[in-house]
């Protein structure tokens, strides 16, 4: 599960962690297993299935983080789901629906992440 997950996650977040799967150590700081869990639980058990598209995947998840309001999560799967063909347009449109199911404040807080997060690297707030 760890080297399909590292693999789906180089895919979806290029440039993130280093090539070489023995170069990757997240065993540092509090609960330093946590992005193991992840990379192994989500991205090698979810993300590589093949039931959904990466693009249908994106959705979903965007949806639930949304409403969720989990700001830096967010972050990351908005820049996701770009490498996942959404167009900045599908973006906001995504943002728009899930105002009237998440609510309009965490709409908000998402279109503030989006902002953010699609901007180009010399746009992007210090």
């Amino acid at each position: 599960m760890r080297a399909d997950g590292l693999g789906v996650f180089r895919e979806l977040l290029p440039g993130v962690i280093p090539d070489d799967d023995a170069e990757v150590d997240f065993g540092h700081g509090f609960a330093p297993e946590l992005m193991d869990i992840g990379i192994e639980g989500i991205f090698g058990r979810l993300w590589a299935r093949d039931g959904l598209s990466r693009r249908d995947r994106s959705l979903v998840t965007l949806g639930i983080l949304i409403a969720l309001r989990a700001t830096d999560e967010l972050h990351a799967h908005f820049q996701i789901a770009r490498t996942n063909g959404l167009s900045d347009e599908e973006l906001a449109e995504v943002v728009y629906h899930a105002s009237g199911y998440a609510g309009f404040p965490a709409a908000n807080t998402a279109r503030v992440v989006a902002e953010e997060a699609l901007a180009k690297p010399e746009e992007r707030r210090m």
